[in-house]
C-alpha cells in the first residue's frame, strides 16, 4: 500500500516548487513597457493624423523603433517617479536616439497625469514647443507609448518620439 502522506506532501511540493519558479517570471513582465503603454501608437493615429491634416501636414507612420524608443522613456520616468528627457543612466534623448539606430532629425514630446489620448494631444498642441514637433515637416514617422506610476491610482507618464 502506498504512503498516501508522502503522495500528498510529494504533490504539494511539487505545486508549489512550480508556483515558485513562475513568480520570478511574472514579475519580470511587469518591469518593461509591455503590458503598460507598448502599442498606444495606434492609438493615437486618429488624433495625429487630424492635428497634421487640419496643418495642411503629410500623414506620419507609426514606427516601432520609435515606440521602442518611447517606451524606454516612459517606463524610465515611471520607475524615476518624475518626468525628465534625460535618464539617471546620464542617456540624453541624443544618446536613446543613437542607441535605437534612429537617423536624421527627430524630437521627443513627454507628459505625465491622468489623461486620456485626447486630453494628451490637448495638451501638447496649447505648449508651444510640443505644438512645434508635432507640426514639424520634417517628421514622417512617430512612436508613442506610456508607462503607469509606480503608486498606479492611473497616472501615466507618456512619451512621443517623432522622427524623418
Amino acid at each position: 500500500m502506498p504512503n498516501t502522506s508522502f503522495e500528498i506532501s510529494r504533490r504539494r511540493f511539487i505545486s508549489l516548487a512550480a508556483v515558485a519558479t513562475l513568480l520570478p517570471v511574472a514579475a519580470c513582465q511587469t518591469m518593461g513597457p509591455a503590458g503598460n503603454g507598448t502599442g498606444a501608437s495606434g492609438s493615437a493615429s486618429t488624433n495625429i493624423d487630424n492635428i497634421r491634416k487640419a496643418n495642411g501636414l503629410s500623414l506620419l507612420a507609426s514606427d516601432s523603433t520609435l515606440e521602442k524608443a518611447a517606451g524606454q522613456q516612459a517606463v524610465y520616468m515611471a520607475k524615476a517617479g518624475r518626468m525628465a528627457h534625460n535618464t539617471g543612466w546620464g542617456k540624453s534623448f541624443e544618446a536613446r536616439v543613437q542607441d535605437n539606430e534612429i537617423h536624421g532629425a527627430a524630437a521627443e514630446n513627454i507628459a505625465m497625469g491622468r489623461m486620456d489620448i485626447d486630453r494628451l494631444f490637448a495638451m501638447w498642441m496649447a505648449s508651444p514647443p510640443h505644438r512645434r514637433n508635432m507640426l514639424d515637416a520634417r517628421f514622417n514617422r512617430y512612436g508613442l507609448a506610456y508607462a503607469e506610476a509606480k503608486g498606479g491610482g492611473g497616472e501615466r507618464y507618456w512619451a512621443l518620439v517623432l522622427a524623418s
